[in-house]
């Protein structure tokens, strides 16, 4: 049964920065969601990251006009559809991204972070570059779905400091995979199921440098409605200080009114592949 995605996003410049380098988009009859956190001097992180948005929302508009998903670089074993065109499309932004930053005068070095899902029928891919996470929101329950690319995650993981160290490190900023920095990037994808209820948590590393997962799922699970969820978010994370952008985008997942399974009045089922990029 395909379901439904009720949708919610707001972004904050936060309370120290000049500028707003976040940007997030969303296209629900596409079924992709996009958050991203961008770098680089001169304003060109706030370019990288609408460019991010931009290409991968493209990217699925397009082909939802055409005859199928076009594989940029090589497919993934074991990946569905989805999730192959997910990894496609952030490849698609990072290759864009990274001839910008090399081709334009002040835009050297720019680069992104990047949160992706895509939604089809009652499955789910979500892709992650960089230190931007995901969050599922199930049965009461809280779990981060993403893998921070950072130094000191990367740390925490080979065990050489704890959470509670890398939450106080100099070195939080330090990303060791983002969009645009290398001609070439692989985006952690994977496919999960999708029920009904599930609510998913997209944000940048401005939430979650304040917000604990504790925090993260008290608030939405108080709020009446996901837009007061954001607002709810992101003003604890200003409370808390707030010297980053803070973005969130939150999804849920219902089941369709009745009258739209009886005459399946939904979006069309899978694509097939087309020529590349």
């Amino acid at each position: 049964m395909t379901l439904l995605v009720e949708v919610a996003g707001k972004t904050d410049v936060g309370c120290v920065r000049a500028n707003n380098e976040d940007n997030f988009g969303y296209d629900s009859g596409c079924g992709i969601y996009v958050v991203c956190d961008g770098m680089g001097g001169q304003a060109a992180g706030e370019v990288a990251s609408k460019m991010g948005v931009d290409i991968v929302l493209r990217y699925f508009r397009e082909a939802a006009g055409a005859n199928g998903y076009p594989l940029v670089g090589d497919p993934i074993e074991g990946l569905s559809e989805s999730g192959q065109a997910l990894a496609s499309a952030i490849r698609l932004a990072n290759r864009t991204i990274h001839e910008t930053g090399q081709h334009q005068v002040g835009r050297a070095g720019m680069g992104s972070t990047m949160v992706a899902a895509l939604v089809h029928g009652n499955a789910l891919s979500i892709a992650n570059v960089g230190d931007s996470r995901i969050y599922l929101i199930r049965q009461g329950a809280i779990q981060q779905l993403t893998q921070d690319h950072s130094l000191v995650m990367e740390q925490v993981r080979r065990g050489y400091i704890t959470l509670e160290q890398a939450a106080r490190s100099e070195m939080q900023n330090i990303i060791l995979r983002a969009l645009g920095s290398e001609d070439t990037v692989e985006a952690d994808v994977e496919d999960l199921p999708l029920l009904p209820g599930d609510i998913l948590l997209m944000c940048s590393d401005g939430l979650t440098k304040y917000l604990n997962d504790d925090d993260l799922h008290r608030i939405v699970s108080s709020s009446t409605t996901l837009d007061k969820a954001c607002d709810g978010l992101i003003a604890a994370a200003k409370e808390r200080g707030g010297d980053d952008n803070i973005t969130c985008l939150l999804m849920k997942a219902v089941n369709p009114p009745w009258y739209k399974r009886i005459l399946g009045g939904l979006l069309p089922g899978g694509r097939k592949w087309r020529n590349s990029i």
